[in-house]
């Protein structure tokens, strides 16, 4: 029985780190790389404070806001989410209520992007959800 138990655990144990590594990106040599983002990417984070006294259906039409910017050409990925429950510190603000991650292969397409009719439209139609936002670009090193 005990032998079972350990060849199960063995099984599990091989088929777990095969997964794992299958995820595990490949750099542009074609060996495994720790880190997804490349060189020069353009990382733009946004984060949005929503007017207070917002209802949760104008919340989940808020939400749109960041299905309308995947269309927008240039973008290489976009994520958003709300914020984590980490534990208080003074350098934590966890005060806005969403934060849209999008990524850039270069800086043209993050100007392409800042100025594309579907972002600005979109800007415009779903800005009457929120009391302000600030945007942090970084270029990844």
């Amino acid at each position: 029985m005990e032998r079972r138990n350990f060849l199960k655990s063995a099984a599990a144990a091989g088929l777990t780190g095969t997964l794992l590594a299958s995820c595990t990106p490949l750099d542009d040599k074609g060996s495994m790389s720790s880190n997804t983002i490349a060189k020069g990417t353009i990382l733009h984070s946004v984060y949005f404070w929503l007017k207070e006294d917002i209802s949760q259906e104008e919340e989940q039409d808020f939400l749109h806001f960041f299905e309308e910017l995947r269309k927008v050409p240039g973008v290489q990925t976009l994520q958003y989410g709300k914020p984590a429950s980490t534990n208080p510190r003074p350098v934590v603000d966890n005060s806005f209520q969403y934060n849209l991650l999008v990524t850039f292969q270069n800086m043209e397409d993050i100007n392409t992007y800042e100025t594309h009719p579907t972002h600005t439209a979109a800007a415009e139609k779903y800005s009457k959800y929120w009391t302000k936002v600030e945007v942090k670009d970084t270029t990844i090193m």
